[in-house]
């Protein structure tokens, strides 16, 4: 049943994150979620989402009479010392292993840091909630101590919108890496392509350190194995094609020089403790990236944007019934 039309934007009364007090649209509800954690619940006229502040993590965006587009672990620990398994984890300020520091966390701090809730709106068609992370006390004792601001603002409605902006608070020019690490949901991963990156150079992160990248290939990219890939020179959009469930994804970006294409498949899936032993088969990653030669540079007081768009293609029952008479 579709929804009514929402009021202008009457708001709730404030709930307090950290040291803010934000006022929320009745759409956006601050509970206590899986594991404790604090997480937001949208409810918009398009779409639902569930964002947890642990980590600034999207773990669901369901558009109205669709299934759901994320994937999550069922094995997901949902606590604070570690990310959540599904979603879309953010990497920063760098991806992987960190190089020389083997004590750092993989994917960076960002994933596991408590971020801010700093507001919310909803317009009557989009819900847009605001988050933010700052340097600490924790990240200057890190193995990348500078200063900065991180803005995550996520756009839930027909589309989900993500876009990570960060700005360099110190006085010295500082590199980052940055990846939206984005599991999607598929019926089978032998039966799913990623289409949009023929031609694109890769590196192959499984066959080790100091192997350059390996040159573009004619065909979508299809699972027969363990595939982790960084794509570079990519600008232009990706489409998971789910053909068992007869639905595309398609994965826009802006402000993102690198894609990561990754599936864990039975052995490394099993290896993993968060990560159910059978679960390879339903999800692949589709990661808008910043990686490697692409890292972002910053000037003292420079910021850089980088943003995923995430949109469901037309199915073929969709558009059959919108070619159908009246």
């Amino acid at each position: 049943m579709p929804r009514l039309p929402l009021l202008p934007p009457i708001q709730t009364q404030p709930v307090t994150t950290g040291d803010l007090m934000v006022a929320l649209p009745t759409s956006v509800r601050l509970e206590t979620g899986r594991g404790g954690l604090p997480v937001l619940l949208v409810d918009g006229s398009a779409a639902r989402a569930e964002i947890y502040l642990h980590g600034a993590t999207v773990t669901d965006w369901t558009p109205r009479d669709r299934e759901p587009v994320l994937w999550v672990s069922s094995a997901s620990r949902f606590t604070r010392d570690a990310a959540i398994r599904g979603g879309v984890p953010i990497c920063f300020p760098w991806f992987g292993a960190q190089a020389g520091h083997p004590e750092s966390p993989s994917h960076g701090f960002a994933r596991l840091s408590e971020w801010s809730l700093v507001g919310a709106e909803d317009d009557g068609e989009d819900v847009t909630v605001r988050l933010c992370l700052t340097d600490s006390d924790a990240t200057g004792a890190s193995s990348w101590p500078h200063c900065f601001e991180a803005v995550y603002t996520v756009v839930v409605g027909s589309r989900l919108s993500l876009a990570l902006t960060v700005t360099n608070r110190g006085d010295d020019a500082v590199v980052f890496e940055e990846a939206l690490h984005t599991y999607l949901e598929v019926r089978d991963i032998r039966a799913t392509e990623v289409a949009g990156l023929e031609g694109n150079a890769f590196y192959d992160s499984l066959a080790g350190p100091g192997v350059g990248p390996a040159p573009g290939e004619s065909d979508p990219v299809r699972f027969r194995a363990e595939t982790d890939r960084i794509y570079v020179g990519t600008r232009g959009t990706v489409t998971v094609r789910d053909t068992d469930a007869g639905r595309s994804v398609l994965v826009g970006k802006d402000g993102s020089e690198t894609t990561v294409v990754w599936n864990p498949w039975i052995d490394k899936a099993r290896d993993l403790p968060d990560f159910g032993e059978d679960e390879w088969k339903g999800m692949v990653c589709a990661e808008v990236g910043n990686i490697r030669d692409a890292a972002v540079r910053l000037a003292p007081g420079g910021s850089h944007t980088m943003t995923a768009i995430f949109e469901l293609a037309p199915s073929a029952r969709t558009m059959t019934q919108r070619s159908t008479p009246s």
